[in-house]
């Protein structure tokens, strides 16, 4: 069971890697391998909140599953036991909603004709449709999770502890039943509760209507009403006004008629009022019209309500911005109508009012004139009808926001439906107080968006006029006067006479019934099943040593009880591992999961469930707009996985504003963006050791190996990687605690660079072993150590790369006792800070080099001059002589790597040509100048040099006879270059260093220049030939005619140059022997065309 060998000449396919460390990781059973390892640490635990298996997983899945993924791998790796259980969602409407489609059910009838049984046993029969595209996705993404011990929220055990929490929160007093209007989904025939109507608003073009409401005394005279429901209007009750707004009585020349409304929308019922012709009347406050009576528009409920209804009442809930300041009531169909009508008398508190619909949302008697019609379609025959008798006065649509079912799709509507609550009011002080216990990230989301929802917290209706799910365990007489709560299956077996419960869902226990203590018969349980959010909201808990644990469900209701049976089993570890130390998903679950789970464990234990909580934005298409399978707007997350990889997409989510809770949009540029410069430089870099490590055994005999108790190195360059090793440690460790995964990337993909382009690229002589075998082995140590150590940090992050390159690492490390089992990198713990690599001399003297190299290096781009073409001098001016002392001491790696045969370093101004000038922020100064900004601006580029060298010295100078003083200027050095040096001199400064380069191209460097430019054709016909470091060939060449003399002279000028770098005396193709050809390439150099050739003897 060994990891397949590293093949340095083989182009490195990231997907094809990642799929041999998969099965590399089924063989050692790499999983199951580290928790055993980690046994007996402290737990970590974290909620999770599992997907429903009716459903494939997409990229908001992905991101939530890398989250947790990457936060419960660093807490193993930094000494904890975390398990982690797959778990399932199996109730609720997305179950319904699917057998629904396909049986064709439209409501209640429906079910009951076809039996609750057989409806329960359909949906039993696809809660686990694309369980196996789960696990295959779940695994593909690198994300350890146990799939053979999941569990599901349909098992027993999981519903009675539900059915203890309901039980827990009405021996409290905190259940109760009422008659509610509540958002409706006409689709899922159920009520939804006040955060699920928020989850699905669009933009939808309703009829808007002015309808007159004659008054009972004078029949000329009409109020009208505005409204963009007129299904609502057969079930009409009364009309209701502002107290304080002023009303209007006017007659319309047109129509001979008068009509009430307020004064300040005129605009509703003429489109210019200005132009209308009309009278004023007369004039009434809104609390004067209080009691008028009018003629009900239908007659459908007249006679049930003649006595109490059809007249005007008086509430501040009605508005003067639109409309016409008089508002339709519907009892049933609106929260203020309903409350409303109770203060009014209109209706009685325990009343149902008028509610003419079934569950579907078509009408029903006692309106004959539209039965059997959905409401919406009803809406034209309304207004039809309302033409006809004159009473339809205006007649348009509105664009507005619309609240649909986040299930069905469906238009909500409001209906008033006798629910049970869960009081939340009594607690809300209780919940913001809790809150503040929690770390968000983004904290602001906490603070404001979650926080506003818990200040203004409402009651809960957590029951659903639907069949699978959780039945709520109520057994009530017929007029509800005796209620009885069960918390558990040994209650039920004792209050109903029958044993051997093992299912609660509602075919097998609505037969059961309960004899009353009240002389009222027989108890029978109540129709609704719990709210799936109320079953929502289950974690994955820490293993726990009990006999017989792995069969009960590890899930729970809105709380980490459900998933240990609590409290039937194992409760002194629930109360141990309580609360728990992480959460993440989306920021939709704010008004959801989130709140949902804070409100039941505020409720059951007093504190916040949580230590720590994620908020994650949303994943968009590319484009900005929802992903859409139909539209085909985003790639496939597999095909992604088949063409970056698994951990590149990982980096990619992780490493963008989504997990800031700010939205994403899914770019495939970014994930290739991800490879090229993360990912692929760190192969590379890993790639060179083992080449390196390889040629030091051929060329030395030596075979290294990797010595962690060296003395530290006397080389600032290997002091310095290091310690820039010990800094992404210290990072990883802080960023972590505070759970902002998003920082981590950034300064990872500055280490690969500071590997790659500093370290490396500055030390190939070295690791070459061109310095000697001893210093290449100090080399060789420095850069395993930085690989390995990068490796062990990121493991939690990428996964399958840093398995891949440390199985390539691990033939050279040495034998560790204190490691129980060295086979994979997930197995090791997080390296800890080494605080003796820190050495804040060697980090300044390597950022100033840097410094200096960056500003020459962008002289060179800039003149179209490179890095492989020789210059003469560089001069390097700062006044600090600390600083030229610290590049100093790095001038061999600047000398090497700027190509540059000479350095001056110089605090001398005159000899340099150093020069001052001000520049200022003219935004900042205008607001402290005001009017005598011009002048400054003015007379500022006249400011002499040593003027502003005086202000640097002093903090103060005179401008135009305006005084300016320390922080009003920023002072530039730049060197002031003679007329007659232009085109051989460029300077370049940072504001701090200043260099001047000598970009002329000097004929007797040119040699030298020609030689590189040689040696690199051979790298790279070596490497397209999949040459290993360690390979050995012959080089030759040949020219046509009498060209390449330049060239030629050059190979010979260099030949021991040349030969140490590449092993070989390349020589003229005539003078070949033998030997096989690898390859053979035409090339060009200073526009001279060369064949070359490698030979293998």
């Amino acid at each position: 069971m060994s990891f397949p060998r590293h093949d340095i000449s083989q182009q490195f396919n990231f997907p094809k890697e990642e799929e041999k460390v998969i099965e590399y990781w089924r063989q050692i059973d790499a999983f199951r391998t580290s928790l055993k390892l980690s046994e007996g640490k402290p737990e970590f635990v974290f909620f999770d909140g599992p997907p429903f298996a009716t459903g494939l997983p997409h990229y908001g899945h992905l991101l939530a599953g890398t989250i947790k993924d990457i936060v419960t791998r660093y807490a193993h790796v930094s000494g904890h036991h975390v398990t982690r259980r797959f778990g399932w969602d199996t109730h609720g409407l997305p179950v319904e909603h699917e057998i629904d489609k396909r049986l064709g059910i439209t409501g209640k009838e429906d079910v009951l004709r076809m039996g609750i049984d057989k409806y329960n046993a359909e949906c039993r029969s696809i809660v686990m449709k694309y369980a196996s595209e789960w696990r295959s996705t779940v695994e593909r993404m690198g994300r350890w999770i146990d799939f053979d011990n999941d569990y599901k929220t349909l098992n027993t055990t999981f519903m009675e502890s539900i059915w203890w929490a309901f039980n827990e929160l009405w021996k409290k007093g905190m259940v109760y039943r009422g008659t509610r209007v509540m958002p409706y989904s006409t689709g899922c025939t159920t009520p939804l509760s006040n955060f699920e109507a928020g989850l699905d608003y669009r933009d939808v073009n309703d009829p808007a209507i002015t309808v007159s409401f004659p008054l009972v005394d004078d029949s000329t005279t009409s109020l009208l009403a505005w409204t963009t429901t007129p299904w609502t209007l057969p079930s009409n009750l009364g009309l209701c006004v502002h107290p304080d707004f002023t009303y209007i009585k006017i007659h319309d020349e047109d129509k001979g008629v008068n009509y009430i409304l307020c004064e300040k929308l005129l605009g509703t019922l003429y489109k210019d009022p200005k132009k209308a012709k009309f009278k004023k009347i007369a004039t009434f406050k809104g609390s004067d019209m209080k009691g008028w009576r009018y003629v009900p528009l239908f007659e459908y409920f007249f006679e049930q309500f003649e006595a109490r209804a059809f007249r005007v009442v008086t509430d501040p809930y009605v508005t003067d911005e639109d409309g016409t300041g008089i508002v339709h009531q519907a009892p049933a169909f609106g929260e203020d109508d309903h409350r409303i009508a109770i203060e009014n008398g209109i209706v009685a508190p325990e009343e149902l009012p008028p509610c003419p619909i079934d569950d579907i949302g078509r009408f029903i008697d006692p309106v004959t004139d539209y039965r059997g019609m959905y409401i919406k379609d009803a809406d034209k025959e309304i207004q039809k009808y309302l033409k006809a008798k004159g009473q339809l006065l205006v007649q348009s649509n509105v664009k507005h926001s619309y609240p649909f079912c986040w299930r069905s799709g469906t238009p909500l509507i409001y209906r008033a439906i006798p629910s049970w609550f869960v009081r939340v009011q009594p607690i809300r002080d209780q919940l913001v107080t809790n809150n503040k216990e929690t770390l968000w990230v983004p904290q602001t989301v906490g603070d404001n968006r979650f926080g506003n929802w818990l200040a203004n917290a409402r009651d809960w209706n957590v029951s659903r006029n639907r069949y699978w799910g959780t039945p709520l365990p109520l057994w009530v007489s017929e007029d509800y006067e005796e209620i009885v709560s069960v918390g558990s299956i040994a209650e039920l077996e004792a209050l109903t006479g029958v044993t051997g419960i093992t299912d609660l869902h509602r075919d097998k226990i609505d037969h059961l019934t309960i004899p009353s203590k009240k002389g009222k018969g027989v108890l029978r349980r109540v129709e609704e099943i719990f709210d799936c959010w109320f079953e929502s909201g289950r974690y994955t808990v820490p293993s726990i040593r009990i006999v017989d644990f792995l069969r009960v469900p590890l899930t729970l209701p809105s709380m980490p009880y459900a998933q240990v049976h609590y409290p039937f089993e194992n409760k002194d570890f629930f109360e141990n591992n309580f609360p728990g130390d992480f959460v993440s998903e989306g920021i939709d679950q704010t008004r959801g999961w989130f709140y949902t789970l804070l409100v039941l464990s505020t409720h059951l234990f007093g504190r916040a469930p949580w230590k720590n909580l994620i908020v994650t934005g949303l994943v968009l298409a590319a484009d900005g707009k929802k992903m859409s399978k139909s539209l085909r707007n985003y790639p496939d997350p597999n095909l992604m996985f088949d063409v970056y990889g698994a951990d590149a997409v990982r980096m990619f989510l992780v490493n963008s504003p989504i997990v800031r809770g700010d939205n994403l949009r899914f770019r495939e540029e970014g994930v290739r963006e991800v490879v090229s410069r993360v990912m692929l430089p760190w192969v590379n870099a890993s790639r060179f050791f083992l080449g390196q490590a390889n040629l030091l055994h051929k060329t030395a005999g030596i075979e290294f190996k990797y010595n962690p108790q060296a003395p530290l190195s006397n080389n600032v360059m290997d002091r310095w990687i290091l310690a820039r090793c010990q800094s992404l440690i210290l990072l990883f460790r802080t960023e972590m605690a505070a759970y902002r995964l998003y920082t981590i990337l950034p300064r990872l993909l500055d280490l690969i660079d500071e590997l790659t382009n500093w370290y490396i690229r500055f030390n190939r002589c070295r690791l070459k072993g061109e310095d000697g075998p001893g210093d290449a082995v100090t080399a060789l140590n420095t850069l395993f150590e930085t690989l390995f150590t990068l490796c062990r940090t990121m493991s939690s992050y990428t996964p399958f790369l840093t398995e891949n390159l440390y199985q390539a690492l691990r033939p050279y490390l040495p034998e560790d006792p204190l490691v129980p089992d060295p086979r994979s990198v997930h197995f090791l713990s997080f390296p800890e800070v080494k605080q003796e690599y820190f050495d804040v001399e060697i980090e300044r003297q390597v950022q100033r080099m840097q410094a200096v190299i960056d500003l020459a290096r962008n002289l060179r781009e800039r003149h179209n001059l490179s890095l492989k073409t020789p210059l003469k001098a560089l001069l390097v001016f700062h006044p600090d002589a600390q600083y030229l002392t610290d590049v100093t001491s790095l001038q061999r790696y600047i000398q090497s790597e700027l190509n540059v045969r000479d350095i001056v370093f110089t605090s001398d101004e005159t000899m340099s040509g150093v020069r001052y000038r001000a520049a200022a922020d003219w935004g900042v100064l205008g607001r402290k100048l005001r009017k005598d900004l011009g002048r400054v601006k003015n007379a500022l580029p006249g400011l002499s040099s040593d003027a502003v060298k005086a202000y640097l010295e002093t903090g103060s100078v005179t401008v135009d006879g305006i005084e300016l003083v320390a922080g009003d200027l920023t002072v530039q050095r730049y060197l002031e270059l003679p007329p007659a040096s232009e085109g051989r001199y460029a300077t370049h400064t940072d504001n701090d260093v200043v260099i001047r380069l000598d970009v002329e191209v000097h004929p007797e460097l040119l040699s030298e220049w020609l030689a590189r430019e040689f040696i690199n054709r051979v790298q790279k016909l070596r490497k397209k030939a999949g040459l290993q470091a360690t390979d050995d060939v012959e080089v030759y060449y040949r020219f046509e005619d009498d060209s390449g003399v330049e060239l030629l002279n050059a190979l010979e000028e260099h030949a021991e140059n040349i030969q140490r770098t590449i092993r070989s005396i390349p020589r003229n193709v005539g003078g070949r022997n033998g030997g096989n050809l690898i390859l053979e390439e035409e090339q060009e150099v200073a526009d001279v065309r060369f064949w070359l050739m490698l030979v293998k003897l």
